[in-house]
């Protein structure tokens, strides 16, 4: 089974992707072909709302994103991994999401054409890490997750989210959590079976 995180931190090494590697190492361990996607080494424009994709499934602009399709669409299961930033997602991270709209209109494609089959066993994750614990803190997010996820013809699964991470290297620090996301990793790569 394939598992691909898509991080989307700017900081190489920091809080967010110290959260994947934990997670990444426990699918691992349970036999999955993990691969991790690093957003910002790549080069992805901003969608343009031009509606390209609106007719033929795919988006007009050639860059970085147009690889990505296809691996997305090998996946079995996509942790999207990102930063809270003004409660919401990295940059980086919703710029990619922004460029689901191609998948999106993908599967609008298919459904017309009666072609459409969502596999239940796909399973989208939010994982993200924040330096603050407001009550509300990863509702931007979350929200902003679900619908890129079912855009890429993804179920929600959840989320692993972590508060209270406001220095860089303080993720490897939460040796519990760690703990915890390893088991997270195990525990998603068996459900997609």
């Amino acid at each position: 089974m394939k598992v691909l995180a898509l991080t989307g931190s700017p900081r190489r090494g920091g809080n967010t992707e110290t959260l994947v590697a934990a997670i990444m190492g426990g699918a691992a361990a349970s036999g999955a072909d993990c691969e991790t996607i690093r957003l910002p080494d790549l080069t992805i424009a901003p969608c343009i709302g031009c509606g390209g994709c609106t007719k033929t499934g795919r988006c007009v602009i050639l860059d970085d994103m147009q690889g990505l399709y296809d691996t997305v669409d090998a996946a079995q299961v996509v942790l999207l991994a990102s930063p809270i930033y003004f409660y919401g997602l990295s940059a980086q991270t919703k710029g990619f999401v922004d460029r689901t709209q191609a998948l999106w209109s993908r599967k609008q494609l298919l459904i017309a054409a009666k072609q459409w089959r969502l596999s239940p066993e796909r399973k989208g994750y939010l994982v993200s890490v924040a330096a603050t614990s407001g009550p509300k803190l990863f509702i931007g997010a979350q929200l902003c997750a679900q619908y890129a996820f079912d855009a890429m013809g993804f179920h929600y699964g959840g989320d692993f989210l972590v508060r209270g991470a406001d220095q860089l290297g303080a993720m490897k620090k939460m040796a519990e959590t760690l703990r915890e996301a390893e088991q997270f990793g195990r525990t998603i790569s068996t459900l997609a079976d």
